[in-house]
């Protein structure tokens, strides 16, 4: 068996929300129940749990996975945790794909869970890398990407309103989502983007995405086992790759690279597409010019060219290349490891996002970025393409 022998079969998701009013198990329930009720599999069934690591809800505990098994009532033959930040997600799939095909498990519920608005204990105490920024009073991601900003801003130049596009085009497919945070829920032009407060210069307010509570999962089964149950809407990942510490033993490196020059060949090479083929693009999006060096890293543009690339091109859900129809994380909020942007691509290949539906489902290419290291670039990445069945 190979990664494409396998099926997404059913997707769940809540409502993201500034703070929940329901704990991470609640959350968690939920996102079962809706699953065991989309499919028909009796909950029994279900022998693979494979769930994005997290520190900051109120499961931060060193068996999250484990002890989500115990609360849910689920006997498993699999229970895995990534731990690969924001490339969790699409790492999940891949993980989970492999225990099917390794006999590890024949059903496996992932599961994406964050209350860390309602319930943060993070301990930042002792966090890596802190020591050489403290002092300078560069604190969190902002800091980091703002530093990434100038860096590339002083190699190739940058125009800033090109990024307010982006982020105007992500807003307005919130406004289309109903599970997007309603804090974000607002209308914003290039204007409000250029003028909104600056965090970390030149990463302004609306570059930067917000932390919210939520839940997502999927269900995925063998591709022969989802046909016996007759389970027809069946979404298969055919392509995966990631890197995590890309270029970690160089200290020349150019900040503006990143390991997705790596896996996204990988990922695209065994799904056998280009990426002129790609439908449309559900990359991970904590800041702004995130987006614009995935276009460049991908090979959508040449290095240097993401400004231009903007300038041609329309991503609006109808546009020539969809981009985060969700709303992405900086509309929509970023809870659960990024698999809001995973789950809205299930949710377009399976032809059920209302409004905000593209045209062209024929494929998906969803990102990951995890963590961001101190004098480099982020420190995990990762690439998953996906197909309707």
């Amino acid at each position: 068996m190979s990664l494409r022998d396998n099926a997404i079969v059913a997707y769940a998701e809540t409502k993201v929300m500034e703070k929940s009013d329901r704990n991470v198990w609640v959350l968690s329930g939920e996102i079962l129940e809706e699953l065991l009720d989309k499919t028909g599999i009796d909950k029994n069934e279900i022998d693979g749990l494979v769930m994005a690591g997290l520190t900051g809800t109120g499961a931060a505990n060193p068996f999250w996975a484990q002890t989500t098994a115990d609360v849910l009532g689920l006997e498993v033959g699999f229970c895995e945790q990534v731990h690969t930040g924001g490339c969790s997600a699409a790492g999940c799939v891949a993980r989970a794909a492999a225990a099917i095909d390794y006999g590890m498990c024949e059903v496996a519920f992932l599961l994406f869970a964050d209350t860390h608005v309602l319930e943060d204990r993070t301990d930042h105490s002792h966090s890596y890398r802190r020591e050489w920024t403290d002092p300078y009073g560069l604190m969190g991601p902002p800091g980091a990407f703002g530093l990434l900003s100038r860096a590339y801003e002083s190699k190739y130049g940058l125009d800033y309103r090109m990024l307010g596009k982006l982020a105007v085009t992500q807003r307005k497919h919130a406004l289309l989502n109903e599970n997007a945070c309603e804090k974000l829920r607002v209308p914003i032009t290039i204007d409000d983007y250029m003028k909104s407060r600056m965090i970390a210069d030149p990463i302004r307010l609306l570059d930067c995405v917000m932390r919210a509570d939520g839940a997502a999962g999927l269900l995925m089964m063998s591709r022969k086992r989802a046909k016996e149950k007759g389970l027809s809407k069946c979404i298969i990942p055919i392509g995966y790759a990631e890197r995590t510490n890309f270029k970690g033993g160089e200290n020349l490196v150019d900040v503006t690279k990143s390991g997705h020059e790596v896996c996204g060949k990988k990922a695209l090479g065994a799904a056998g597409l280009g990426i002129k083929d790609i439908a449309s693009f559900h990359p991970y999006d904590d800041f702004i010019i995130a987006i614009m060096l995935q276009f460049e890293a991908f090979g959508f543009c040449k290095p240097g060219e993401g400004v231009q690339f903007i300038r041609d091109h329309d991503f609006s859900h109808d546009g020539d290349l969809p981009l985060n129809t969700g709303g992405g994380q900086i509309s929509a909020g970023q809870a659960a490891c990024s698999s809001h942007n995973l789950v809205e691509a299930v949710r377009q290949l399976q032809g059920e996002a209302g409004k905000r539906q593209v045209k062209d489902t024929k494929n998906a290419l969803v990102t990951g970025i995890g963590w961001i290291n101190y004098g480099r670039n982020w420190g995990s990445s990762a690439a998953l393409v996906l197909v309707p069945e």
